[in-house]
């Protein structure tokens, strides 16, 4: 017994930043971005957050899959940019898609966080106690993200994914393998709220996301190749076996390195960073709800997804659509 997917969904933000917008915040240019990461344009919240958007992808995943939320049992939001600490946004999702019967909660694993979610609802379908999940991804990096900052600012862009996972005997999740290693994390990192009470006031260290980009980008080119070939041998498949390999769209650089180290041809590795840039756990199934909606994925297709970031965290998964 595994889990397929059934429908999928996804929402951006109506205001799109482009490089040469940019380029009126920071000393960069068009041609200076696309060069390092292959991003010529982000969707910008002006007032989206990320439940609207989550909840917007999950009414779409939803209409997609032809069933209704009150059907829904599990509901698990991926994201580590909840506008509250409580209550977590899948229960503020829960609450505007009318998913009355869910159980809903938040899980933050990052760039991998949508990946870690899929699995998370596989375990819990796979034992029996659910049968069916909506499993997003979603995100409003735009708020912690320091926009004087040209090594950081170039990368984000705000959106979220869903999918719709339903109990099934024939395809769906072939395998999974995730990974942690949390002593590399400052490599990328954002501080939450500082401690202060009546006893103690301690300064914030990094309001906003700060990273190390040769470090993490030659995490990604190793250990996800690495990641990638260990779930292929734990389900008895080959990179030939795969059509697609949907990545985290992190960097095109990444994924170049990837499918070199793969030895596997870039038009396997479909791409939209160029116009949406990293949406971390919402990378994922935005692409998926893209490549589902463009009609590239058939029947028997079997793809590999791989999710890598702050955590560090990673890891892969084989599907049969």
């Amino acid at each position: 017994m595994s889990i397929k997917i059934i429908g999928t969904g996804s929402a951006l933000p109506q205001k799109t930043v482009t490089n040469y917008d940019l380029m009126e915040l920071v000393d960069t240019s068009d041609e200076w971005i696309k060069e390092r990461t292959g991003i010529g344009s982000r969707h910008i919240s002006t007032g989206e957050t990320l439940v609207s958007l989550t909840a917007e992808a999950c009414g779409k995943a939803l209409e997609n899959a032809g069933r209704e939320a009150a059907e829904v049992e599990l509901l698990l939001v991926a994201t580590c940019s909840p506008e509250r600490g409580i209550p977590c946004a899948a229960c503020q999702v829960q609450s505007a898609i009318g998913a009355k019967q869910a159980v809903a909660f938040d899980l933050n694993a990052a760039c991998a966080g949508f990946l870690f979610a899929l699995n998370t609802a596989y375990a819990y379908v796979e034992s029996g106690i659910y049968k069916n999940a909506l499993v997003a991804g979603g995100e409003v990096l735009s708020k912690i993200v320091d926009w004087t900052d040209r090594g950081t600012c170039i990368l984000f862009g705000d959106g979220a994914g869903a999918v719709y996972v339903e109990k099934s005997d024939n395809g769906g999740v072939l395998g999974f393998v995730q990974h942690s290693d949390g002593t590399r994390g400052d490599v990328l990192k954002c501080d939450s709220r500082a401690l202060k009470n009546p006893y103690v006031d301690q300064p914030m260290e990094t309001e906003y996301v700060q990273m190390d980009g040769r470090e993490v980008f030659a995490f990604a080119v190793r250990q996800v190749p690495a990641s990638i070939l260990e779930v292929l041998s734990k389900t008895g498949n080959s990179v030939e076996d795969i059509d697609l390999f949907v990545l985290h769209q992190a960097n095109k650089r990444i994924i170049e390195g990837i499918a070199k180290r793969l030895s596997i041809n870039l038009d396997r590795f479909p791409v939209n960073l160029d116009r949406v840039g990293n949406m971390s756990s919402a990378a994922i199934p935005v692409l998926l709800d893209e490549l589902n909606r463009a009609g590239r994925l058939k029947a028997g297709m079997k793809l590999v997804l791989s999710g890598f970031g702050a955590g560090l965290t990673y890891g892969a998964c084989v599907m049969e659509w």
